[in-house]
């Protein structure tokens, strides 16, 4: 089993910055994309940034300049710094990751979610 836990959500002023991580552990062989989706309250949850084993990254057009999303593969880590924050960034942050165990083949893992609030 895959276990995802985010840290670093919390409550900031407008124009303020956030860095939130999330962790992978368990019987990990490798892990193909890891990022990062949110959701706001009445919302379909959508995409935020991607990070490929490759060192492809990929960014939601309504974060690009803001956020930058890095990966330490050493420690299966993924990271999303936030900064110029806006009240729409409020939602729940929510870790993803493709993951193959030792024993299942490559599939999507979520982790809990964290709460990010701007305030205005």
């Amino acid at each position: 089993q895959v276990q995802l836990v985010e840290s670093g959500g919390g409550l900031v002023q407008v124009g303020g910055s956030l860095r939130l991580s999330c962790a992978a552990s368990g019987s990990i062989f490798s892990i193909n994309v890891m990022g990062w989706y949110r959701q706001a309250p009445g919302k379909q949850r959508e995409l935020v940034a991607t990070f490929t084993s490759g060192g492809t990254t990929n960014y939601a057009d309504s974060v690009k300049g803001r956020f930058t999303i890095s990966r330490d593969n050493a420690k299966n880590t993924v990271y999303l710094q936030m900064n110029s924050l806006k009240a729409e960034d409020t939602a729940v942050y929510y870790c993803n990751a493709v993951v193959r165990t030792s024993i299942l083949p490559s599939r999507t893992y979520w982790g809990q979610g964290t709460q990010v609030t701007v305030s205005s």
